[in-house]
Order: C-alpha cells, then structure tokens, then sequence
C-alpha cells in the first residue's frame, strides 16, 4: 500500500453562478459514476485545462425565492468544510435552466477514482479481508474527517461507505454528499428522523428522537468500522422496525438502566429481550484496542457515545503513522 503523501491546506474553492458559458461548454462528460442524494455525478474532463473532476448535478424543487435551498446549503457547507484534507474538495459551481425551466446546478468537485462500498465489495468479491492496517488507516481519516465536521459545528447525518470517497493508489479517505447535512443549532434544534441510509441509523433516531447530535455520526461510523473488518453490514435491516430489531438482537434490547429515557422516545414499545452479543463473535478479528473502540463507537446511550476527537487518541490508533494523515 503506498504512504499517502501529506496534503497542504487547500485553498478556498472559487465558486461561480450563472452568466458566462454553460457548465457543460465546459466540462465534457466522461461517465456516469453515482449518484448523491440529490443528484447524478459523472467523471468529467475540464475543457479548458483537461483536468479529470466529477461533476453532480442537481435539479431540485425551488422555493419562493426561486433558490434550490437544499443544493445551497450542501455548497455553503462545503465551501466551509472544504478546508480538511478528509472532506472532498468543491471546485466550481455553476448555475443554469434546463429545458423545463427548471435551475441546474454543476458542483464541481476533486475527482476520487473509488468509494469505500466499492473498495470492500471488492474485498468481498475476493474472498479477501480487508489488511487490519488498512482498516486502521481508513478508520484513522474517517475519524479524522467527522472531528473536523463536528468541529465547525455540523452534523452530517448520512455517513455509509458510499458517501466515503478514496483514492486506491494512496488510501487517502475523503467525507462526500453533504445534501443530508445540518448545522448544529444550540439548544438542539429539533430535527427530522428521516436520515440516514438505515442500515446506518442510530437507534435513538430510529426510536424517534427529534433532538439529537454528533453521536448519530458516531453509531454511523461504528457501523462502518465493523463492515470494514467483515465485509458484510453489521446491521442490514429491511424496515426501521426490523433495523431496531436487528440492533437489539445483536447488541441486547436497551432498558434504563443502560440507557436512561429509553422508554420515553416516540417510537419505544414493549421488545423481544435479548442479551447482548459479544463484539469479538459479531466482529471476529479484531485487536482487544479495537474492540474497546468498536463498542464505546456503539454506545446506546448517546451521551456515552465516544466523540470523533477522543476516537483520534484512542490506543487503537496508536501505531497509525498520524503525521501522514
């Protein structure tokens, strides 16, 4: 595996609206490689300097003002979070009516040539376990990235493999699709229960709480160290009951002793009481260091859940090269 080479700190992204040429006198398209949650992203060669990019574009509903409000707020996000090495970087945007009438935006962004769904369905594919220092590495810039979100005060809200993008030469790991995302509002703002993919879904927002913080990023991250080290989603569920079941089944049903006012969140009922699984049987490979990790990442009770910033110092980590990432 090649070092990852150390990152300046980008500069600013310009961004552009309207007037001038078309996004896509611009930008040629080269391929369809996903789509976000609120738009198609292709690979795209830019014109004028041949530079490789990906470009989402984004049609949304528009509000009173005529603003798609959704897009603008992913970009004004960006354009924040765009400093850190572990979020990708938004180049350009560009603004434009389609045929319909309707406001086109082109975010332009870094191009990353894969996504961590991608890089473990390889794995999978293989009969291949992802190398522990691998899974340490990515972990390590994951933890990194959501430090940095959190730290400018922003929830992301629908953090999956899919949404974490990476480059196979250097292993370097960078937080994308922002569409989902919050600033957090002091005194917490109540907020929606409809985020997050649901295998991802903290169990407090799958119970119904509308007023919830950076620990729903943190289950989320909990997930995806577990799908790194197995290859398989930990908790694949159908249906946000059968998501909760899943969680309970595995982890044990929660009561108030593990997790004071359980019983009072909207969605709570009398469950199934099950006794919680060991880490080591549900996530077999792992060190006693990532295990501990693993589990305080999975807390149920959201207070007690580890912050991205204490995840960083956790001994985990602590034969992570942290001066290259």
């Amino acid at each position: 595996m090649a070092a990852l080479q150390h990152q300046p700190k980008p500069a600013a992204p310009s961004t552009t609206t309207g007037g001038g040429l078309r996004a896509m006198d611009l930008y040629e398209k080269l391929e369809k490689v996903g789509e976000g949650t609120y738009g198609k992203v292709y690979k795209a060669r830019e014109k004028a300097t041949g530079r490789i990019v990906a470009l989402k574009k984004t049609r949304l509903p528009e509000d009173d003002e005529g603003v798609p409000p959704t897009a603008l707020r992913e970009v004004a996000l960006l354009r924040m979070l765009s400093q850190d090495p572990h979020v990708v970087r938004l180049l350009d945007l560009k603004q434009g009516v389609n045929k319909e009438g309707q406001t086109i935006l082109y975010l332009v962004f870094e191009y990353m040539d894969t996504d961590l769904k991608k890089f473990i369905r390889g794995h999978r594919s293989n009969h291949e376990k992802i190398p522990a220092l691998t899974v340490k590495i990515l972990m390590y810039q994951l933890c990194k990235g959501v430090a940095f979100v959190h730290g400018r005060g922003v929830l992301h809200r629908d953090l999956k493999p899919h949404n974490l993008l990476m480059d196979r030469k250097t292993m370097a790991l960078k937080i994308a699709d922002l569409g989902l995302s919050r600033a957090i509002i002091a005194p917490l703002k109540k907020y929606t229960h409809e985020i997050l993919t649901l295998w991802y879904r903290a169990p407090e927002v799958l119970l119904g709480a509308t007023h919830y913080s950076t620990p729903v990023d943190m289950w989320s991250v909990g997930c995806i160290f577990a799908e790194l080290v197995t290859n398989n989603p930990l908790f694949p569920g159908d249906s946000e009951l059968q998501q909760l079941l899943h969680i309970f089944k595995l982890l044990g049903t929660p009561n108030e002793q593990v997790w004071p006012g359980v019983g009072k969140l909207p969605n709570w009922h009398e469950y199934p009481q099950w006794k919680p699984t060991k880490l080591s049987t549900l996530v077999p490979g792992l060190s006693d260091d990532g295990y501990e990790l693993l589990g305080k990442m999975l807390e149920y009770e959201p207070a007690k859940r580890i912050s991205a910033k204490m995840a960083l110092e956790h001994p985990y980590f602590n034969d992570v090269n942290k001066e290259l990432y």
